[in-house]
Formats: C-alpha cells, structure tokens, sequence
C-alpha cells in the first residue's frame, strides 16, 4: 500500500530534519583544541531536544491542513576531555554531585585509572629470585 504524502506529513518531515541538522554529535564532542605544551581540550556538552507537533487535513478542502509544532534544544557545557600523554582525564565545570548515583558516576573513571593501573602491575613480568637476592 503506497502511503499518502499529506501537507501534513511534510511539514512534520521537514521540522524534524531541521532538528537532526542542529544536534549532531559535534554538538555533543567538540572540536579538539591542542594547546601549544601538547595538552589537548575537547568539549562535552550535554543536549535536551523537545518536539511536539500536531494537526490535520482539512476533510472539506482538497489540500488545506492546519497543525502546528514547537522545538526546544538546550546545550549545556558538562566539562572538558584533558589529553596529555596519552592520559585522559575529565574536568568537569558542573557543580558537584549532590545524590549518591551522581557521586558514583563521577567517581567512575578514576576507579577505571586505578583498576587499569593495578592491572598493569599485576601482570608486569616480576625479577627473578637470583637477582633479587644479589641486590
């Protein structure tokens, strides 16, 4: 079954293709800025995106619709990516935590770091007896 394009329909396409030109994920991650020591900044930003449309075809009038629809986007600096030899660090500009979930997400790359860091030490190739006890 071939579905009807409506003026409608159209005007409902075309209001949400304009929305998806405005939050890319550049918006979200930006542009990377490398300062001149070799520390690179990425922002990160958060996006709320709001849509509501609505309308008709007019029964009576061969072509006539009414509708109408309302957008909202708000892009909000969460913090910054910190590079610096091959180190990643998040350098948040929000105010701090307030409820326990915001604290455990907020705590969750430093754990990552020491798990990783551990790790590492755990698997490095340990000396063997006979230097250790020449030393």
């Amino acid at each position: 079954m071939e579905q009807m394009q409506t003026p409608m329909a159209e005007f409902l396409k075309q209001s949400i293709a304009k929305i998806k030109e405005m939050v890319d994920a550049n918006t979200v991650v930006g542009d990377p800025v490398t300062t001149p020591d070799g520390v690179t900044l990425v922002p990160v930003s958060r996006i709320s995106v709001g849509f509501a449309g609505g309308g008709g075809d007019l029964v009576k009038q061969r072509d006539g619709c009414v509708g109408g629809s309302g957008a909202g986007i708000r892009v909000e600096p969460i913090g910054f990516l910190i590079v610096k030899d091959g180190v990643v660090r998040m350098l948040n500009i929000q105010p701090p935590a307030v409820t326990t979930l915001d604290r455990v997400i907020d705590l969750v790359p430093q754990l990552l770091d020491r798990a990783e860091a551990f790790m590492d030490k755990k698997n490095a190739p340990a000396a063997p007896d006979g230097e250790a006890a020449q030393a």
